[in-house]
């Protein structure tokens, strides 16, 4: 599979809910990284996706396009649109991936969007107030790692 096509099937996958086929295009050493929840390693982005779909129960709708990938490095611009939080708030979040392949999968995955706008939506006027400052981009990570930690920790057992 050429890596147009693999970057198509994640974003495919994502799309239709479908984690295995998510996962199937990441290296066993996948490295992935994001505003919300830093550096994930090995297990840890899988658990997060897993985390997501599940916590978004259905209301999660993905579109991605503009994927560009070459023999090392690929990109996508991809939309999440969801109700966050218990408000249920209107989310579109735009994101940038940017992918690092080895052996014919994704090897490092990186996504990048404005946490500004996200929280603006998320969060109501606390996040438009703060979502710009290191603090408020620190609670949010704060918070997303917590919630991934808590859901391990209930799924491991």
């Amino acid at each position: 599979m050429n890596h147009i096509a693999l970057v198509e099937k994640f974003y495919r996958s994502f799309a239709a809910g479908d984690l295995d086929g998510m996962i199937s295009c990441y290296h066993k050493e996948i490295e992935f990284e994001d505003p919300a929840f830093g550096k994930l390693k090995n297990d840890m982005p899988a658990l997060m996706w897993k985390m997501l779909l599940e916590r978004a129960k259905g209301d999660l709708k993905i579109t991605y396009g503009h994927v560009k990938a070459g023999a090392k490095n690929g990109s996508a611009k991809w939309e999440a649109h969801y109700h966050f939080g218990e408000k249920r708030r209107k989310v579109i979040n735009r994101i940038q991936a940017n992918f690092e392949f080895r052996d014919g999968l994704i090897y490092r995955h990186t996504d990048s969007f404005d946490v500004w706008k996200w929280s603006s939506q998320a969060l109501g006027m606390s996040g438009y107030i703060l979502g710009w400052s290191s603090y408020m981009k620190q609670k949010i990570r704060q918070k997303s790692l917590s919630l991934l930690n808590s859901y391990v920790t209930q799924t491991s057992h």
